[in-house]
């Protein structure tokens, strides 16, 4: 027993010590701070700046997330998305149709089946409408919100944003629950935020993290090198059905929809990525506003400087920013002075780090407006005042695209089970009348059989529709879609439609 009492009090001394040891230290070095910046003994032999604990930190211990939570939960809704599947759902082999049916042998045809999607979604006005991403209602027939009082609505898509992932929903009803917008420009790295929404159909969940870095790229493919990827990275678990949730920090403000992760086996392994309330809500408000994004661009090629080669590099000063390797045709940036070479560092005086962060700037602001751009050219700092522009070159603001109909000028029915037959095929639709608009530019007529549009199936005018829509809102320079079908005389055809204006 004596044994064991003097290993106890000689931990407790050795603590003691320890203890007094670090009080003198923290002492030795206050009373250092005044006289030079520099700790005179940092404990391992190094000379480092004195860094005291800011008193102003919150410990995360003491860090109250109910409030956020709770008024976050109200605000987050269910989305269930329907989409009709239009295609032939094959053939199976009923015995009771072999033996008493006739003509078929006893194969049935499959009746297709609908797709059937969940995610989350964000109410940012108290009139019902609602945020979140666009692949969780991309071509849905039928949208369903479910709020957190389990009361259901039917949505409407009142538009959606594919460069961006960010799409707008209303449902009719007032006095909703909704979250605030906060400032994601002023989220830190390391920096507390929660996650809100219905994981596997878990409704109302809310996980924790912190900031893991931001204007983050995540490219995961696809033919659209315009999509703007600048997102915030947390390690709060996200998990499929999360896609459209709130990111909300510890006011319980709304500074990003979360939108993806990183995984190898499809759930949460440490990364999930939200789009910064900045972009969201710039893209929700031109939807609500036009009907359509009004997108801004700036006319140059970028690259980020670690990434350039070394014969880029002979004449670059700055560690960081946007490298203009080039311009596209009637550039704003290039007609106001910027020069292949030039390092972006700042729009309006914000910091720009990198090409995704550049895009993330410029994505704020709509064809007309006035920029200040700053550059470093060859270690010279150069500022420049840049118009931005459209697509299309010019300064316009884009019309309502919405009604596909009248941008295309054409009418449509399906085709009859007769003229299938006589065809030979299995879907398609008819062009049956034709007015001013971009199918008579392109050169077809009435009559024309519409099989595919950039190589997909045709079976409904609303399949034509949607697919055109997806184009004109994809944030691509040259927007055109090709149609393939019958002509009248049988001959299959091609026709390339300039969806542009």
């Amino acid at each position: 027993m004596k044994k064991v009492w003097k290993n106890v009090l000689g931990a407790v001394f050795v603590a003691a010590i320890s203890a007094s040891a670090a009080i003198g230290t923290s002492i030795y070095l206050m009373s250092k701070q005044t006289d030079s910046p520099y700790a005179v003994d940092s404990g391992y032999g190094f000379k480092q700046p004195v860094r005291l604990t800011n008193y102003n930190t919150v410990a995360a211990e003491h860090i109250d997330f109910t409030t956020a939570a709770e008024s976050a939960i109200h605000a987050v809704v269910h989305i269930k998305s329907v989409t009709k599947n239009r295609g032939g759902g094959g053939q199976y082999f009923d015995p009771y149709e072999f033996f008493f049916g006739f003509g078929n042998r006893g194969y049935q045809q499959r009746q297709p089946q609908p797709r059937v999607g969940f995610g989350s979604g964000v109410i940012i006005s108290t009139d019902g409408y609602i945020i979140t991403n666009n692949h969780v209602v991309d071509e849905a027939d039928e949208i369903e919100v479910t709020l957190n009082d389990s009361r259901n609505f039917p949505a409407k898509l009142i538009g959606s944003d594919p460069v961006t992932d960010i799409a707008l929903l209303k449902i009719e009803g007032k006095d909703f629950a909704t979250i605030p917008f906060g400032d994601s420009d002023k989220l830190k790295v390391g920096e507390w935020v929660l996650a809100v929404g219905n994981p596997f159909d878990l409704r109302s969940t809310v996980t924790a993290g912190i900031v893991s870095a931001e204007s983050r790229n995540v490219f995961m493919g696809g033919d659209n090198r315009s999509k703007i990827e600048s997102y915030i990275q947390t390690d709060a678990a996200v998990n499929p059905g999360n896609s459209g949730g709130a990111l909300v920090n510890t006011k319980g403000e709304l500074v990003g929809i979360n939108t993806l992760i990183l995984s190898e086996t499809g759930n949460f392994a440490g990364y999930s990525f939200a789009v910064p309330i900045s972009i969201a809500g710039k893209v929700v408000a031109d939807l609500k506003q036009y009907g359509t994004i009004q997108r801004a661009v700036l006319g140059v090629l970028i690259k980020d400087v670690p990434r350039l080669s070394e014969e880029e590099k002979k004449d670059v000063k700055v560690l960081e920013g946007a490298y203009v390797s080039d311009f596209t045709e009637r550039s704003s940036g290039k007609e106001a002075g910027i020069e292949s070479g030039d390092v972006i560092t700042s729009v309006n005086d914000v910091k720009i780090k990198s090409a995704n962060a550049l895009q993330e700037q410029i994505n704020r602001f709509r064809p007309g407006d006035k920029v200040k751009i700053t550059v470093d050219r060859k270690g010279t700092v150069k500022t420049f005042n840049v118009e931005l522009r459209n697509m299309q070159g010019n300064t316009d603001l884009v019309k309502n695209r919405n009604d596909v109909a009248a941008l295309l000028g054409a009418a449509y029915k399906e085709l009859t089970a007769k003229q299938k037959q006589q065809l030979g095929v299995s879907y398609g639709i008819e062009v049956v009348a034709v007015y001013n608009g971009k199918i008579k530019d392109a050169g077809i007529s009435k009559g024309f059989i519409i099989m595919l549009a950039d190589d997909q199936k045709i079976s409904t005018p609303d399949d034509l529709e949607k697919i055109v829509e997806r184009i004109v809102k994809g944030g691509k320079e040259e927007q055109v879609v090709v149609l393939k079908g019958i002509n009248p005389n049988g001959r299959t055809k091609y026709y390339a439609v300039d969806l542009t204006e």
